[in-house]
């Protein structure tokens, strides 16, 4: 992706809509993704039968996703900043259908694992890339707004999905779902490249200046030099690391776990489930938007940054976290589909308001590389929690047994987690102390100019 904010913009007006058509792209970007996680939690049942698989042994399939996913938020992220963003969410998408090809006929279960870790390393940039990209096309204060539509595909996807390709495994089989979504990637593919500018494949040098669409703001951050180790060492990094740690938490399990858990903990059937598992994804649009519009507008009317960016976040994250220790302690009915329904719906929150809050002090240039580790560290959760979950179901009493304690730990983490990563996000706090460590040295850069 192309990293251009340093250089003065052109005076030239960009186009007021182009910036909305690339956020609806990359949402349907973000679609599409998420809605290929759904499907193997849709088929989790068919795949375990036809696999012989046990519970542990579809944890360790589901966390496979994440094996290389850090890897590749840091590699692919470092090639990616020296590609113009067109050519970067293209080859991305390239690299996702390519991975989703084996699994549309019958295959092993190594070939199953190895397409899951594949996709796992090229998606890991996939969240980074897009929110430097709207954060390239969008002022501060429309910023969590635009990222919150991008990051709604993350609940769109599934939220159409589930319907869909639980009635087609159910009619087919779940080999027959991965076609569909490959077809559309394919799609989308064609749509991306017709809509956004046609651009060389290595990103224009900043020297060069930036070209019409690419950034329609200058940086306000700008003034900003620091080495990027340093910028690992602020609060608001480990801050939005632990906030993202706690939305993935939600995150992984909502994909690999929820459908076999209103199957197997509930009781619901499987027809039932392709319904019912929308629902916290309803929720996740509603909640998601409303996050962004809140903090937008808490920052307009003067509350600070670490109000609207750290505490929004992190209140969302408790009330999910509470929402999920409360779900395990009620039997089926409607008012556990409700906490079930709020408990997954936070979770994305955290990659976007908390992501907000790192492009309100960090410079453009360095945007990319940072939200890449940050990316790292929460796809650990990503590793750990599917698998967990599975080895707790396997070892409990009964599945629904395994299910209730699973997530009863994980509410309790999550709304520890919410609770100390609020605390610590402070965007303006970070900006002065980088800014006071880019007069820091500059002055040391001139007394050594001077000797």
């Amino acid at each position: 992706m192309a990293i251009r904010a340093a250089a003065p913009p052109r005076k030239k007006a960009p186009s007021a809509t182009r910036p909305w058509v690339i956020v609806f792209l990359l949402f349907w970007f973000f679609t599409l993704n998420f809605a290929d996680k759904a499907a193997v939690g849709l088929a989790s049942k068919q795949i375990r039968e036809s696999m012989d698989l046990t519970a542990s042994q579809y944890g360790l399939l589901s966390s496979g996703f994440f094996w290389l996913f850090a890897v590749g938020a840091v590699v692919l992220t470092a090639v990616l900043r020296k590609i113009s963003y067109p050519w970067a969410a293209g080859l991305l998408m390239i690299s996702w259908i390519v991975t989703m090809v084996p699994l549309t006929i019958p295959t092993s279960f190594g070939v199953l694992l190895g397409s899951r870790i594949l996709l796992g390393f090229f998606e890991g940039p996939a969240h980074a890339l897009c929110q430097s990209i709207v954060a390239d096309h969008f002022p501060p204060e429309k910023r969590a707004t635009a990222g919150a539509v991008v990051n709604a595909g993350s609940s769109v996807g599934p939220m159409i999905a589930a319907p869909a390709l639980t009635w087609v495994i159910l009619t087919w089989t779940w080999h027959a779902a991965f076609a569909v979504l490959v077809g559309v990637g394919l799609l989308w593919l064609i749509v991306w490249f017709s809509c956004t500018p046609r651009s060389p494949l290595r990103a224009q040098a900043a020297a060069d200046g930036p070209s019409a669409d690419a950034v329609v703001h200058e940086d306000p951050n700008g003034n900003i030099r620091v080495p990027f180790l340093k910028l690992l060492t602020l609060r608001s990094f480990w801050g939005i690391a632990i906030l993202s740690f706690a939305g993935y938490l939600i995150s992984s399990l909502k994909v690999a776990w929820l459908p076999a858990y209103l199957n197997e903990g509930a009781g619901y059937s499987e027809s039932t489930v392709g319904t019912l598992v929308t629902l916290p994804y309803i929720a996740a649009v509603v909640v998601l938007l409303s996050a962004g519009m809140l903090s937008s507008r808490m920052l307009k009317r003067g509350f600070s940054s670490r109000a609207a960016r750290g505490y929004v976040t992190g209140g969302y994250l408790l009330v999910g976290g509470i929402a999920m220790i409360l779900f395990t302690q009620v039997g089926p009915g409607l008012l556990q589909l409700c906490l079930v329904m709020l408990a997954f719906a936070v979770n994305s929150v955290a990659f976007s308001v908390a992501f907000a809050g790192a492009s309100d002090f960090l410079p453009a240039r360095q945007r990319v590389a940072f939200f890449g580790c940050i990316i790292a560290v929460y796809s650990v959760a990503g590793v750990v929690a599917p698998w967990g979950l599975g080895f707790i179901v396997d070892h409990a009493t009964t599945p629904a047994d395994g299910y209730a304690q699973g997530f009863l730990i994980v509410g309790i983490m999550v709304a520890v987690l919410g609770v100390i990563g609020g605390m610590m996000l402070d965007p303006a706090q970070s900006r002065r102390r980088l800014e006071e460590i880019s007069r820091e040295h500059a002055s040391h850069d001139l007394g050594e100019e001077v000797r």
